[in-house]
C-alpha cells in the first residue's frame, strides 16, 4: 500500500501524524495509570502528567524543522515529567525527540548529546551505587543508558549510512557527469579526424580532377592525344577518390547483424608513396623523392599521418606550385621527418583553398606529439613534419 503524497518522508505532514501517534499511545499509557515510576510523590494528581506529554509531542512535530528547539522543548518537558514521578508515555517518546535531534540536526548537536549521554550514564551508576550502597545500584545508570544514550547511538548510526548515502549518489552523479563529458570529448574527437581524414582523401584526387578538366575546357588546339591523357587522369584519379569514400563510409556504417566486425579506417601507408607519387606526376606535377636512411616499420597511426602529410603536401603544390616538388623522407632512430618543397607561382594562380589542408596537417603532427612547420623558406614553399617513433623500431 503506497502512502498518500502528504505522508512522504520529509513532508510536514509526516511530523504531525508522528506527533499525533506519539500522543494517541502516551493517552493509552496515561490512561492506564502507568505513572509515576519513580514515585517521589504518590500524591501528585494524573492529570499534571498531562502537559509534558503534550509538549514532548510538540518536540516531535519539530523534529525537521527546529531540531534545536525541539531537543530543547522534549528535555525540559522530561524533566518536569521526571520531578512529577515520571510517566511512562513521556520517557519513551523523548526517546523518539533524541533520535531525531541526532538525524536532523546539526553535526554539533549529535556530538554533544553524545557526549551528555555518556556522562549522565556514568554519572547515573556513581549515584545509584552511592544511595543503595550495593552495586545493584548501577541498574539507574543502565537505566539512562536505555533511555538516552542508545537512542543517540542509533540516531547517530542512521545519520551517518545517511550521509554515506548521499556522498555516494554525488559520487555517481560526479561519475555520471564525467562519463558525458568523455563521450562528448570523444565524439568531437573522432569527428575531427573523420573530417581530416575525408579532407585528405577528397582535396587529392579532386584536385587532380579539377586541374585536368580545367585544363581541357581552357586551353584551346588539344589534339585527341592530349585529351585521352588528360580524361584518363580525371578517371583514375576518381576511381581511386571513389574507392577510399567507401572505406571511410564502411567505417561509419553500424556492425552488421552478421557478427562483422567494424572495417578499419582507411589503412594508407608511408610505404605506398610510390604509388602516390605516380598518380599525382600523372596529374602535372614533377616529383622528385629523396630518402634519407632505412625504411622500416612504422607505428599505425604515425604511418597514416604521415602519409597523409605527403599527400596534401604533393596537392597543395600541385594546385598552388609551378609544376615540380622536392619530396624528403628521412628515417631516424626516434622519427621520421617529411620535408616537401616547391615553388610557388608568383601571379596567385591555381586552384582557390579554404586552408584546411595545414589545419588538418597540424593536428595530425599534434596528437602525435611531433613537430610541424609550414611556410616561406629560401623563396620555396616548405613543409616540414617530424614525427616521433619512439627508440629502437
Amino acid at each position: 500500500m503506497r502512502l498518500p503524497p502528504w505522508l512522504g518522508s520529509g513532508t510536514r505532514g509526516r511530523d504531525l501524524a508522528l506527533a499525533g501517534v506519539s500522543l494517541a499511545g502516551g493517552l493509552v499509557l496515561w490512561t492506564l495509570g502507568w505513572q509515576p515510576q519513580i514515585r517521589p510523590h504518590p500524591d501528585v494528581p494524573a492529570v499534571l502528567f498531562l502537559p509534558p506529554l503534550l509538549a514532548m509531542c510538540v518536540a516531535v512535530g519539530l523534529r525537521l524543522v527546529a531540531p534545536r528547539a525541539s531537543l530543547a522543548v522534549g528535555t525540559a518537558a522530561v524533566v518536569v515529567d521526571i520531578a512529577l514521578g515520571g510517566s511512562l508515555g513521556a520517557i519513551l517518546i523523548y526517546t523518539q525527540v533524541l533520535y531525531d535531534a541526532c538525524v536532523y540536526g546539526p553535526p554539533r548537536l549529535w556530538r554533544w548529546l553524545l557526549r551528555a549521554t555518556i556522562g549522565l550514564s556514568v554519572v547515573g551508576a556513581i549515584v545509584g551505587v552511592v544511595l543503595t550502597d550495593r552495586w545493584s545500584g548501577v541498574a539507574i545508570g543502565v537505566l539512562v543508558v536505555l533511555v538516552g544514550l542508545l537512542p543517540v547511538l542509533t540516531g547517530i548510526s542512521v545519520r551517518q549510512y545517511r550521509d554515506q548515502a548521499a556522498a555516494e549518489r554525488a559520487r555517481a552523479e560526479q561519475t555520471a557527469r564525467l562519463v558525458e563529458l568523455d563521450r562528448r570529448q570523444a565524439v568531437s574527437a573522432e569527428r575531427a579526424r573523420m573530417a581530416r581524414e575525408l579532407h585528405d582523401v577528397v582535396a587529392n584526387h579532386l584536385s587532380a580532377v579539377a586541374i585536368h578538366a580545367t585544363a581541357v575546357l581552357s586551353v584551346p588546339g588539344l589534339d585527341r592525344t592530349q585529351v585521352e591523357s588528360a580524361l584518363r587522369v580525371i578517371r583514375e584519379s576518381s576511381v581511386q577518390g571513389l574507392a577510399e569514400m567507401r572505406q571511410l563510409i564502411d567505417v561509419l556504417r553500424e556492425p552488421g547483424g552478421d557478427g562483422t566486425a567494424v572495417p578499419e579506417l582507411v589503412s594508407a601507408r608511408l610505404a605506398e608513396t610510390d604509388e602516390l607519387v605516380e598518380r599525382v606526376r600523372a596529374a602535372g606535377l614533377a616529383v622528385r623523392v629523396r630518402t634519407d636512411g632505412a625504411p622500416g616499420p612504422l607505428p599505425v597511426g604515425v604511418d597514416l599521418a604521415a602519409y597523409r602529410i605527403v599527400q596534401e603536401s604533393l596537392t597543395n603544390a600541385l594546385k598552388h606550385g609551378t609544376g615540380e616538388a622536392d619530396l624528403t623522407i628521412a628515417y631516424r632512430p626516434a622519427e621520421v621527418v617529411l620535408t616537401v618543397e616547391n615553388p610557388v607561382r608568383r601571379d596567385g594562380a591555381g586552384l582557390a583553398g579554404a586552408g584546411a589542408g595545414l589545419i588538418g596537417m597540424r593536428e595530425r603532427a599534434t596528437l602525435l606529439a611531433g613537430r610541424f612547420s609550414a611556410g616561406p623558406h629560401d623563396g620555396r614553399w616548405q613543409v616540414r613534419a617530424a614525427l616521433p617513433i619512439g627508440e629502437g623500431r
